[in-house]
C-alpha cells in the first residue's frame, strides 16, 4: 500500500486495506520527544539499502557505504524544505549520505484515517555540511527495557529518490498500520522507536507517544514509505 497524503485521503481515504504494523499533521496523538545522538537497545531497527525494488530481509543490517572525506556544502541558512532528484547520481548520494551522528529523529502527529494510524518518521540534519538521504529508514518498536515488540516493519512499494538536506533541513517518510479496533490484532504500548537512517547501523531512539501498536495477529503489520523532502505532506 502506497503511503498517501492527508489531502488524497480526503477523497480516497486510503483506497484498499492492507495488513500492518511497524511511522502527518491532524488531530490525532501528540508529537514525539526525539533524540539527536545515536542511541543502544536490543531491539533492532535493520537499515535500509534505498533501493525500493529490493526490500532487505526483516532483521538484517547493510553494509554502510564509505563517509565522505570532506563536506559537500558549506553551512547555510536552510530553505524550509529539502530537494529530491530522481534517477542517476548514485555515486554521490553515497559519497555524501548523511549519518546517523548528524541526524535528529521525531515522529509527527497521527494522521488516522479509513482504518488506518500515519506517522510521519522525520529525519533533520544536524550537521553543518549538506548531506544526502535515500530509500527508506529501519524502524523497531520496543519497550522500556529496549526488548523489540512486534516484527520489523516491511516497505510500501514506491520510487526512491536522493533527498537533500542542507543543515537544518528535514525529509520524513511513512509509517502506517492498521487501527487495532479494527483489526483485532493484538497489541502492546511501545516505550520508543527505533529509527536507523538508510545505509547506517546505529539508530536513533524516539520516544513513542503514538499509542498502542499491533505487534500479532490479523493485520499485525506496519509498513514505511521511502524518504520525501520537508517534515510532512
Amino acid at each position: 500500500m502506497v503511503y498517501t497524503p492527508r489531502s488524497a485521503r480526503r477523497g480516497a481515504l486510503f483506497a484498499g486495506s492492507v495488513a500492518v504494523l511497524g511511522l502527518l499533521t491532524a488531530c490525532g496523538t501528540g508529537q514525539t520527544v526525539h533524540s539527536s545522538s545515536p542511541m543502544t537497545s536490543s531491539g533492532t531497527a535493520a537499515p535500509a539499502t534505498g533501493d525500493s525494488s529490493a526490500p532487505a530481509p526483516s532483521g538484517t543490517a547493510t553494509t554502510p557505504s564509505p563517509a565522505s572525506s570532506a563536506p559537500t556544502g558549506a553551512p547555510s541558512t536552510a530553505p524550509t524544505r529539502a530537494t529530491a532528484t530522481s534517477g542517476g547520481g548514485t555515486t554521490a548520494a553515497a559519497s555524501t549520505r548523511c549519518h546517523t551522528s548528524e541526524l535528529r529523529a521525531s515522529v509527527g502527529r497521527n494522521d488516522p484515517g479509513a482504518g488506518q494510524e500515519n506517522f510521519p518518521v522525520v529525519l533533520t540534519n544536524t550537521s553543518g555540511r549538506t548531506c544526502t538521504v535515500r530509500g527508506f529508514p529501519g524502524a523497531a518498536f520496543v519497550n522500556a527495557s529496549g526488548g523489540q515488540l512486534g516484527p520489523n516493519p516491511g516497505r510500501e512499494s514506491g520510487s526512491s529518490t536522493t533527498v537533500t538536506l542542507r543543515p537544518g533541513q528535514s525529509a520524513w517518510a511513512g509509517l502506517t498500520f492498521s487501527s487495532p479496533g479494527v483489526s483485532g490484532a493484538k497489541t502492546a504500548k511501545p516505550a520508543a522507536l527505533l529509527i536507523t537512517p538508510p545505509d547506517e547501523r546505529d539508530h536513533l531512539k524516539v520516544t513513542w507517544t503514538g499509542g498502542e501498536v499491533p505487534v500479532s495477529g490479523n493485520s499485525s503489520a506496519v509498513f514505511l514509505t521511502v524518504f520525501s523532502p520537508g517534515t510532512a505532506p
